[in-house]
């Protein structure tokens, strides 16, 4: 565990990688149109970007609902973006156009015409209202993949009484089922720390656009996807669906342990919390012997898994025995590659991890206004052949409009001209 001085944030640059010097991936030839806003859109999005695809985010003259939220750095004066938006609007290309309009609306389908995915999380209708529904933009370009993330899904693809809902992450965790078995064991329901109803919608839209690519490539036909944040939280609660049909069981919340394995939880440490799964009986001998307990491998109460979720308390108890008086480093530093075990990392420890900066897994992005570059969540999806990751921070507010334009206007051209 670390210390985490007041300025100590201020420093954590220094010791991140730098951002590629230009895009790469195995999505370079890609071309996807941007017109997300808020958090489950513009991470899809960002993890295309990540992948090399060549993004274009399409903003109202307002701009992206979080844009202008803070934290800013302490010397940002300009705050043309805040922390909230630049994480997830990195490797895009920004312009601004009024789809109200018929400029705006002539202008996108121009770029419609050139581009190879869409991406939007408006609520149901509200394209089509623009005239600008997947069946207009399907018939200009037919091999175009259009992908909605909405909260309760689209009208094509399975009508639900709740299409006309707005939603937010935490309607999504609710109603998903997440929030039915996350918290404490005395039965206080809790949200997920990160937005899980967001970024898990936006990760299965990412993995639907890859699809549909590929079933571009086979057949030259796009095609409508969407994911309904509700159903990508409850695809991703699996377990309360079979608990239930098998017999009958209501998931309740859990606390850190798992329901059916032991030890398979978090320990307290004389200094924090550390995680300890050992379920096999090989693990569950060498965590024994190193707590100086090797009663407990033939103890009627702890001799299998089973027993150990049928007396957790009294297991518990012992390891945290053990845990609880030594520092999380040692724990760590004594079952480390005998027995799988974790340390509960906060925001400074991964920022000092050797496992983080092993995997370049921050990254130091230059930020506009600031002194100082911010640092950011690299992409941990890799490749031996086509790498990928951060090479643009996120763009002000229609940075690129003019050059997209032109952009576009020379790549109809070109295609015109073959």
């Amino acid at each position: 565990m670390v210390d985490n001085p007041d300025a100590a944030h201020t420093r954590a640059h220094e010791n991140a990688a730098a951002m590629r010097a230009e895009r790469s991936g195995p999505l370079v030839d890609i071309k996807v149109l941007d017109l997300t806003q808020a958090l489950a859109g513009p991470y899809c999005t960002m993890i295309l970007g990540d992948l090399g695809a060549d993004v274009w985010k399409v903003e109202s003259p307002k701009g992206d609902m979080p844009r202008f939220l803070p934290p800013f750095t302490e010397s940002d004066d300009e705050k043309n973006f805040g922390g909230y938006f630049g994480s997830i609007n990195r490797n895009k290309r920004a312009i601004v156009l009024d789809l109200k309009t018929d400029e705006g609306r002539d202008q996108l389908l121009k770029m419609v015409d050139a581009a190879d995915v869409i991406v939007e999380n408006f609520k149901a209708g509200v394209m089509d209202r623009l005239d600008l529904s997947y069946e207009t933009l399907h018939a200009r370009n037919p091999r175009l993949v259009y992908a909605a993330i909405r909260g309760f899904g689209d009208p094509r693809t399975g009508e639900s009484p709740y299409a006309q809902w707005p939603a937010f992450d935490i309607v999504a965790q609710a109603m998903g089922g997440l929030i039915s078995h996350t918290g404490t064991t005395t039965g206080e329901r809790v949200a997920s720390g990160p937005s899980i109803g967001d970024i898990y919608p936006a990760t299965m839209c990412a993995v639907g656009v890859l699809a549909a690519l590929h079933h571009v490539q086979r057949t030259g036909e796009g095609q409508f996807l969407d994911v309904a944040m509700t159903d990508a939280v409850m695809a991703l609660c699996e377990s309360i669906t079979w608990r239930y049909s098998y017999n009958g069981q209501v998931q309740p919340p859990r606390g850190s342990a798992h329901p059916s394995i032991a030890p398979f939880e978090v320990f307290p440490t004389a200094d924090g919390h550390c995680a300890i799964a050992a379920p096999t009986p090989g693990q569950w001998d060498d965590l024994c012997a190193v707590i100086g307990r090797p009663d407990l491998i033939e103890d009627e109460r702890t001799s299998n898994t089973r027993r150990r979720v049928d007396n957790r308390a009294f297991m518990f108890a012992a390891i945290s025995a053990w845990t609880s008086t030594k520092p999380t480093s040692d724990i760590v530093d004594a079952l480390g590659g005998r027995v799988p075990v974790g340390p509960v990392n906060t925001a400074p420890d991964l920022f000092a991890s050797a496992h983080v900066k092993a995997r370049d897994m921050l990254v130091a992005v230059d930020h506009p206004g600031s002194d100082r570059p911010i640092v950011s969540t690299n992409t941990p999806l890799r490749f031996t052949e086509t790498p990928t990751g951060i090479y643009r921070r996120a763009p002000i507010l229609g940075e690129h409009t003019e050059e997209l334009l032109a952009e576009i206007d020379e790549l109809l051209a070109e295609t015109e001209r073959a």
